[in-house]
């Protein structure tokens, strides 16, 4: 039976997006458009490959073996015509990254400025997920993580700055009702702001100074998954909440702006910053043979020296 390519990628599309509308976002076509195109598909081919709601969209067990098979396919027709990319003058294309939160915020955004300004005919889709990724099947040419959560079997090289560092502060409203700690185990009285991963498990607070390492379980009136649910626990702290215990870039403009106030300095953890990773082999996409390529450049001329004091250690995304 014919069926048109396009139908295909807006299949691909709207399943990897999760909606039609996420995926017109990044495809460069209408919701209505890849919804005409789906079922169209799906009249051709007999079977409902999406599972469609007022909130959601899933495949089927049907779409999910069309979705399996189509994916190496696509790749493999993606990677045939970035063969073009030798006769241009510039590479061009698409790079698909797959990063977390953290990184998304801070890191990734002065690397993709710098980037997109030397590579203009490439386009850039970033899916931002804190969870390990398959980046096959997920679609995405790299992915970004810290080192204990790079996938095995795959190509890392350093992203960002090397040393990055957990900073702990509060509000001066709320230091001024509850006092200021002056050791990370007083964090056990006072209120603080937790996070929790998308499996469950909620992470310690750790705090190092001069080799005595220290993990907390402290408890607080807010908790939060990773993601944009992180921009409301910034807020919370900052409204007097509680303590918040998270990544220094992420508190900096707070913390210059004198909205919250930095709290057990000498005990913040610093940990190695994270990594671009790929799947090794012979050819890379000319998109991401660019950025690789970039990246490498641009870390050595923007590295910076670690923080005084602080030993940089492995740390979770």
């Amino acid at each position: 039976m014919a069926v048109e390519m396009n139908d295909l990628a807006a299949f691909v599309s709207v399943a990897r997006a999760g909606g039609f509308r996420d995926a017109a976002r990044t495809g460069g076509i209408s919701a209505s458009g890849l919804s005409t195109a789906v079922r169209r598909l799906e009249a051709r081919l007999g079977v409902r490959l999406l599972n469609r709601t007022t909130r959601s969209v899933a495949p089927t067990e049907a779409g999910e073996r069309l979705l399996e098979r189509l994916t190496p396919a696509l790749a493999d027709m993606e990677a045939a015509l970035d063969v073009l990319n030798h006769f241009r003058d510039r590479p061009a294309g698409t790079l698909r990254l797959n990063v977390p939160a953290g990184v998304a915020r801070t890191v990734l955004p002065p690397i993709l400025f710098r980037f997109l300004q030397q590579y203009p005919d490439i386009r850039v889709e970033v899916t931002v997920e804190d969870s390990f990724v398959d980046l096959p099947s997920a679609g995405c040419d790299a992915g970004i993580r810290y080192d204990e959560r790079l996938e095995p079997n795959m190509i890392a090289t350093p992203i960002g700055p090397r040393v990055q560092r957990f900073a702990t502060a509060a509000s001066p409203a709320y230091l001024g009702a509850h006092g200021r700690p002056q050791h990370p185990r007083d964090l056990l009285d006072h209120a603080c702001l937790r996070g929790r991963f998308a499996g469950g498990a909620m992470p310690t607070w750790d705090f190092e100074r001069k080799g005595e390492v220290l993990r907390l379980d402290p408890t607080g009136p807010l908790v939060m998954r990773p993601g944009a649910a992180i921009d409301v626990a910034v807020g919370a702290a900052v409204a007097g909440l509680g303590v918040i215990h998270l990544y220094e870039d992420m508190l900096r403009p707070h913390l210059d702006s004198g909205a919250l106030e930095p709290i057990l300095t000498p005990w913040w953890q610093a940990f190695s910053g994270p990594f671009l990773y790929y799947a090794g082999r012979q050819h890379l996409p000319a998109p991401l043979r660019a950025f690789v390529d970039f990246v490498k450049s641009d870390t050595a001329s923007h590295a910076a020296p670690p923080a005084s004091g602080h030993k940089a250690r492995p740390r979770r995304a």
